[in-house]
């Protein structure tokens, strides 16, 4: 009898090592932090006094441990890279950085997608509103006066930096007086608002035709 000739056994395929999809998807601090240097190269401190600068945190939620988190991670997935080649085992915040082709390639990419045009976003204040029914008529009233107090002191900030950024910029054709702009007319209006229901709350009543 024919001995039966030995299987050769294939060794299994390689596997590849996949990147968790929270390291490779872009969030809003990898994007401000990709837009600031796609401008020019900066330390990662030159980041974060940056977003101190242009009080950008009043609109994008970026902390300085996520500088830090960001400025690792969007080295690791090349879409910035360590320009000062001098000390390339400086610590981030030593470390001058700028955006590659790719990166730009895929801030661009980012920009596109439809739900930062599309997205509702759930305000807290909104949220308060909807419930305030249940509240203590003179907590309503002064929850209100302190939103408006908010506004105001708010609007008044945002006025003092659009002055600065048209007087940088030298124009009024650019985003981010555009941005100052729209939280202006936005704020004022809410405030013209807030005036008109502070002068109605002894109105305030219950649905007259509420379903049982």
């Amino acid at each position: 009898m024919a001995m039966a000739k030995p299987v050769k056994r294939k060794n299994p395929p390689a596997v590849k090592q996949r990147q968790p999809a929270n390291q490779t998807r872009l969030t809003i601090s990898d994007l401000v932090i990709l837009s600031l240097l796609a401008e020019r190269p900066m330390h990662g401190y030159e980041v974060n006094a940056t977003l101190e600068d242009r009080k950008i945190r009043d609109w994008a939620p970026v902390s300085r441990p996520q500088i830090y988190y960001s400025l690792d991670k969007l080295t690791k997935l090349k879409l910035i890279r360590v320009t000062d080649v001098d000390s390339p085992s400086a610590g981030p915040e030593r470390r001058v950085m700028e955006t590659t082709p790719l990166g730009r390639t895929q801030l661009a990419d980012a920009l596109e997608a439809t739900h930062w045009v599309r997205q509702r976003v759930h305000q807290p204040f909104l949220i308060w509103l909807a419930l305030s029914w249940q509240a203590r008529p003179r907590t309503f009233r002064r929850q209100l006066i302190s939103r408006k107090n908010l506004l105001e002191e708010q609007l008044k900030e945002e006025r003092a930096t659009l002055a600065e950024v048209i007087s940088e910029v030298g124009h009024p054709y650019h985003e981010a007086v555009w941005m100052l702009q729209l939280l202006i007319e936005q704020k004022t209006t809410e405030l013209r608002w807030v005036e008109r229901i502070l002068q109605n709350t002894d109105k305030r009543a219950p649905a007259r035709n509420a379903r049982n």
